[in-house]
This record gives C-alpha cells, sequence and structure tokens, in this order.
C-alpha cells in the first residue's frame, strides 16, 4: 500500500458563503484512532446537509473535520489495531460525520461497508447517507411492512429514489411528489406506483382517489406540509420528518392527530452514537447490501463532478435539476 502522505487536498469553507465559499486547500492527513480505519478517497456524495454547512447553518459534530462530506467511497489505506473486519486494500464506502470532501478520510468502522458485488466507487459513494437515513427511518422507526402504502416527499432526491426502491423491494406501495414531470416519470420508472407533480396536482387529493390514506409519510419539506402530511395518513399511520426545507415551523390540528391515532417524529442522523449507527450498518449488510447484489436495487448517480469542480457540484445541486446522487470523482 501507498505510505501516508503528510497532507491533504481538502474542500474546506473558509467563510460562509455561496458555492464560490469552497476552495480547495491543504490539510493534515489524518490518522485512525481505536475503532477506525483511514480512507483513501477516490468519490465523496453530496448532500443537502454539506450546503448547510458551507452556509453556516449545520456545524459539524464536535470531533469531527471542519470541512464537509458526509459519505466516501475508497481504498482503505491503514486500519487501527483492534479492527478486524477489514484491512488494507479493501474497496469500501462509509458514512462518515464530516470531512469526506478530501483525499483521506478517517471513519469509524461501525459505518464502514464493503462495496456492494458489480459496483464501482463512484456508484458506492452515492450509497451510505441515503441508505443509511431511509433504513433508520422508514423501516426501523415508521416500521413500515409489506402491503403498507408510504408516501415520499421529494423522490428524485437521493433519499427518494432509495426510498423508492428499497420499499418497492420490499412489498410496499410506494407514492412520491417530484417537481416536474419529467421527474415523476423517473421515479415511476423506480418503482412508484404513483409519482405526483407537487407544482400541478394536490398530493393529498390524488392520495385519497388511489384508494385512502398512506401508513407512512417520509417528509423533508416541513413547514406548510405537515397539515396536509397529516391529512394524507391513514389511521395508525406514521409520519418522520428528517428535514425542512420548506421551513421548520407549522400549525398542526392536534384532535385530528388524536383521532387518527397518528404518530409524528422527526430525526437527524449526523450527530447519533456511534452504536447507533453501528446497528444500521448491521441491518443494511443483513437486508440491503444483497439486493445490491442481485441487481434488485441499485444506485442512482445523476452526475459526477471532478473535485476542482466542487463548487459547481454545490450550484448544480441547488439548482434542483438532478435526479438522484450527484458525486464527486477525487481522482480527477
Amino acid at each position: 500500500m501507498n505510505p501516508i502522505p503528510a497532507t491533504m487536498r481538502v474542500a474546506d469553507v473558509e467563510k460562509p458563503g455561496g458555492p464560490e465559499a469552497l476552495l480547495i486547500r491543504e490539510r493534515p492527513t489524518p490518522r485512525p484512532g481505536p475503532g477506525e480505519v483511514l480512507i483513501q478517497v477516490a468519490a465523496a456524495g453530496l448532500n443537502r446537509a454539506d450546503i448547510l454547512q458551507r452556509r453556516g447553518f449545520y456545524p459539524p459534530p464536535a470531533g469531527s473535520p471542519e470541512w464537509p462530506g458526509m459519505e466516501v467511497a475508497g481504498t482503505i489505506l491503514a486500519v487501527a489495531s483492534d479492527v478486524g473486519e477489514f484491512g488494507p486494500g479493501d474497496a469500501v464506502c462509509a458514512l462518515v460525520a464530516g470531512g469526506g470532501y478530501a483525499e483521506y478520510c478517517v471513519a469509524p468502522i461501525g459505518q464502514v461497508l464493503p462495496l456492494p458485488a458489480g459496483l464501482d466507487l463512484l456508484q458506492a459513494a452515492s450509497l451510505p447517507e441515503a441508505y443509511f437515513t431511509v433504513w433508520s427511518n422508514v423501516f426501523d422507526l415508521a416500521r413500515l411492512r409489506a402491503g403498507e402504502r408510504l408516501l415520499v416527499h421529494g423522490g428524485a432526491s437521493g433519499i427518494g429514489v432509495a426510498a423508492i426502491q428499497l420499499a418497492r423491494a420490499r412489498g410496499a406501495v410506494v407514492f412520491v411528489t417530484a417537481g416536474t414531470d419529467d421527474k415523476c416519470r423517473f421515479c415511476e420508472s423506480l418503482g412508484a406506483q404513483r409519482a405526483i407533480n407537487y407544482r400541478s396536482e394536490d398530493f393529498v387529493a390524488v392520495i385519497r382517489a388511489a384508494g385512502g390514506g398512506v401508513d407512512v409519510v417520509l417528509d423533508m419539506v416541513g413547514g406548510d406540509y405537515l397539515p396536509r402530511n397529516l391529512d394524507a395518513l391513514a389511521p395508525e399511520g406514521r409520519m418522520v420528518i428528517i428535514a425542512t426545507q420548506g421551513g421548520s415551523s407549522a400549525k398542526l390540528d392536534l384532535m385530528k392527530l388524536m383521532q387518527k391515532r397518528a404518530m409524528l417524529t422527526g430525526t437527524t442522523l449526523r450527530s447519533r452514537p456511534l452504536a447507533f449507527k453501528a446497528a444500521i450498518k448491521a441491518a443494511l449488510l443483513r437486508e440491503v447490501w444483497p439486493l445490491f447484489d442481485s441487481g434488485v436495487i441499485r444506485p442512482v448517480v445523476d452526475r459526477v463532478f471532478a473535485f476542482d469542480e466542487v463548487a459547481a457540484a454545490h450550484a448544480y445541486m441547488e439548482s434542483g435539476a438532478h435526479r438522484g446522487k450527484i458525486v464527486l470523482d477525487l481522482r480527477r
């Protein structure tokens, strides 16, 4: 294996702002601590949380690198003495709390996954954040079961394409919202039974016309979607809020919530304990990775940018034009 260099290139934010705030800089190369591996990063996935961090609204947890990046894929360069699951030279992908926009990244072993069969590193970089999020919220927390109905807002996003495919593979019926007819057809090609253009259709009316409410809502919008999500829920439905792109405040009819015996909760993943994330990793290895190996589900990478084009990659994400994941190629 290659020796560990003293410094590496990272995409850092010296002052919060627009995409132009991302600058390539030299920083010391990290070393793995107990329970960690050092990954030579080939590719890093982009996430909305990276944009919030760049703007100064979502700082990384204490002890994490200050530059953005929450998912990577690459080759293990070094491991701590207490790590036996992987070794130098293994191709992996990993969820990290920060620091993924770098040539080298340290990851806790409980968040490192093997490269699924038949996938390359660019594809693998698109997986960790979406599938950790979808599994923990849709299946662990909201307990979606075969035969139930799921509504996903933002169906063409990285989270959305993961939720559509995984829920469909596990026997659920999937409805999604998206902002264009083209994105709606794209979501249906992935397995959504009905994709709803939220600019021209009322998702509550469409779902009711399709046979009643949904059992689970995965919401990335928040704001005034909250009461409409409740209207779309079936009795004993479960609603999980994972982002607030439409605003962090809303009004809710609590009597309606009670009458439907509905569950409403919200979660974040980044700051959760290592043991919590390790449990999700174990579930992904058992329940999801075999679906990649067999081709039942697949990564959806919309566009790949060179590392030096990180500002353009952020601008592209903010445009909302993408379908699936945006990935940085650290090798060019």
